[in-house]
């Protein structure tokens, strides 16, 4: 039977002040599955690698099988799927592992079942996957890891999301410090009231970044990369988060922030180098806190998912 094997990209979702409506894809980490199709009419997750354990193994738990069963039943197909899951980004780090996994499935099984639906029709079952994962269906680090780029989530009800222009030559320096914000938990401490003055504030800054990215204006974009509603309450869970972000500026980083819920932490640079600079440096602070690190240079993903092959169907003579 056909199989594929497909990569799926990981995610800096919010960009500093566009919480749960910006998210930006990169070249790596990512996830990779590879899927197969069989005569039976069950969905099976077969091979789990890279979770240390911790991801569940039943298909309806985990967020890549739960998928691909909402994706079968919704389209009305009985088959048989065998899928393989291989997690190459730390687990809770803040890099969108879980989309990742989700989109992956989902755009493996699109593609055997013959495309029909567009990533965008997709993007609807991924953020359920991301319900069962962290318990609420928000798109900005699902919608960049389908489409690539730069995704803009206009609306949730109706769901409107808008790909931005990225400026050439971007890059991310991401550092993942060794120690664990659970997205439930990160979610919990912000509070659900925001003075007028800072809402102001913010909006502000998400129009100037927007049109930051829009205009190719990389200053702009620099003076709009400020939060004052979400990262001031979940700094605090994050290791030297302050001396980090001094850092990170000090080495000429565009902007610098937490991604997603944390504790990982990107520097939007304007080129690899001084993306390479910024972990470096950022890199050796944590050491000498005593803090183990994952670090990461990487341009922007503007395509997405990668199929990497699809074996055709087997004939025998």
């Amino acid at each position: 039977m056909r199989s594929i094997k497909v990569f799926a990209p990981a995610t800096v979702a919010n960009l500093s002040c566009g919480y749960d409506v910006l998210g930006l894809a990169v070249n790596a980490p990512g996830d990779e599955v590879i899927m197969h199709l069989n005569d039976s009419s069950q969905v099976t997750l077969d091979v789990l690698e890279g979770d240390e354990g911790r991801l569940p193994r039943e298909p309806e738990k985990n967020t890549v099988s739960a998928v691909v069963i909402d994706y079968l039943r919704h389209l009305g197909i009985a088959q048989g799927v065998s899928i393989e899951l291989y997690k190459n980004m730390p687990f809770g780090s803040g890099l969108g592992s879980s989309s990742a996994s989700a989109v992956a499935g989902l755009v493996a099984i699109n593609e055997l079942m013959g495309q029909p639906l567009t990533r965008e029709q997709l993007l609807p079952f991924a953020m359920e996957g991301e319900r069962l994962a962290c318990g609420n269906a928000h798109a900005d680090n699902v919608a960049p890891a389908l489409l690539g780029g730069l995704v803009l989530v206009r609306s949730y009800n109706p769901l409107d999301v808008v790909r931005l222009p990225v400026p050439h030559g971007l890059a991310c320096a991401l550092v993942y410090p060794h120690v664990e914000i659970p997205t439930r938990e990160a979610r919990q401490i912000l509070k659900t009231h925001v003075p007028l003055r800072d809402a102001v504030t913010q909006w502000g800054n998400v129009a100037g970044l927007v049109a930051g990215f829009c205009t190719n204006d990389l200053s702009l974009i620099s003076r709009s990369m400020q939060d004052v509603v979400i990262e001031p309450m979940r700094a605090m869970l994050i290791p030297c988060f302050a001396e980090l972000r001094q850092l990170a500026l000090e080495q000429q980083a565009l902007g610098f922030g937490i991604s997603g819920s944390g504790p990982s932490v990107f520097a939007l640079c304007s080129n690899k180098a001084v993306a390479h600079n910024v972990t470096v440096a950022l890199e050796a602070k944590l050491t000498e806190a005593g803090i183990g690190s994952t670090v990461f240079v990487s341009e922007i993903n503007l395509q997405g998912p990668v199929v990497k092959y699809v074996q055709p169907v087997s004939t025998k003579e």
